[in-house]
């Protein structure tokens, strides 16, 4: 059976915020929710970052610890995600100071195969080739960039989030935010030329 998601349908789901408040309020199926919601971004986000699975999944545990035992303290002061993203931000810059930022990376480890593209394999083999090129190439570009592009533009792409709170989150101003992600897609697109 297919779900047709019409603007009724979509104005009728909880926010994330609300979603929180009744988590903050006991509701353990709220926050069922909004780890379905979110468990994706956030740890592609991470592992983005460390490039190292099991490391990226330590953070990823601990960020949802971090919100199950904050949850008493939630006020809704900006967008979940802006919150949810905030905690995964201090703690990887938490991790990278504890280990100065070296990560040892496997060149076994399978980071650079997404399970979208392992799921998605159609029955044209070139076309499912080709596609893993093509993220595989994005992945170590994304690698490529400075930290402080990397970081807004995972925000951005992995988070969903603008350009406002990608400020909050990571404590720079709006237009360097901008300027970053400006930056981080040239030479991402740069880097992908070949490919489009």
């Amino acid at each position: 059976m297919h779900l047709a998601y019409t603007a009724a349908a979509m104005e009728a789901l909880p926010s994330d915020e609300d979603l929180m408040l009744r988590f903050s309020d006991g509701d353990a199926a709220a926050f069922d929710a909004l780890y379905a919601r979110h468990r994706g971004g956030v740890f592609r986000y991470l592992l983005r970052h460390c490039r190292n699975p099991a490391t990226a999944e330590e953070l990823f545990q601990d960020i949802w610890m971090n919100l199950v035992q904050a949850r008493g303290r939630y006020r809704v002061q900006a967008k979940f995600t802006t919150y949810l993203y905030t905690l995964a931000h201090n703690r990887l810059m938490d991790h990278f100071r504890r280990t100065k930022g070296l990560e040892l990376v496997s060149l076994d480890s399978e980071v650079d195969d997404p399970p979208e593209l392992a799921a998605s394999a159609t029955a044209q083999p070139e076309r499912a080739t080709q596609s893993r090129e093509q993220a595989r190439r994005l992945i170590e570009l994304v690698a490529t960039l400075p930290a402080a592009q990397r970081e807004v533009f995972l925000l951005h792409e992995e988070g969903g989030l603008g350009l406002e709170e990608i400020a909050a989150v990571t404590g720079a101003n709006q237009e360097a935010v901008k300027s970053r992600l400006r930056y981080a897609l040239a030479k991402l697109r740069e880097g992908m030329k070949d490919y489009l």
